[in-house]
């Protein structure tokens, strides 16, 4: 979104969190990550909602996703498996999906997220 040119004008706002204690201050129920796993569709979903929430924006995107990378603090989740999730405020409605992953690099892997959530994205607009 950021290489877009004029997206200032309805893009005010975006978080990166790696770790789940920043998932949990930025809203993400921690029982919600203890309970289905920080790689879930579930904790894809209240990160849409609570990035909504927290800007009081329309729309909501959450992505969360294990890599082939070993993290310590979050031992379980599927390889190259990615969870997603728009939130819309108004009807307060999701679009999550899955999507599985198989490039040879990791930003050939971003490419392919960016492009599952930008397509349900442009839907919603529509």
């Amino acid at each position: 979104l950021t290489c877009i040119p004029g997206v200032s004008e309805v893009f005010h706002f975006g978080a990166v969190t790696y770790s789940n204690g920043y998932k949990i201050k930025m809203g993400v129920p921690k029982e919600t990550i203890d309970t289905y796993t920080v790689y879930s569709s579930q904790v894809a979903e209240a990160m849409a909602h609570a990035i909504s929430e927290f800007t009081t924006s329309t729309y909501g995107i959450g992505v969360t996703g294990k890599m082939n990378v070993e993290d310590p603090e979050n031992p379980s989740g599927d390889n190259d498996t990615i969870y997603y999730s728009l939130y819309h405020y108004p009807t307060n409605s999701y679009v999550t999906k899955e999507i599985k992953v198989h490039q040879k690099t990791r930003r050939e892997n971003k490419k392919v997220i960016i492009k599952a959530v930008m397509e349900d994205l442009k839907e919603l607009l529509k």
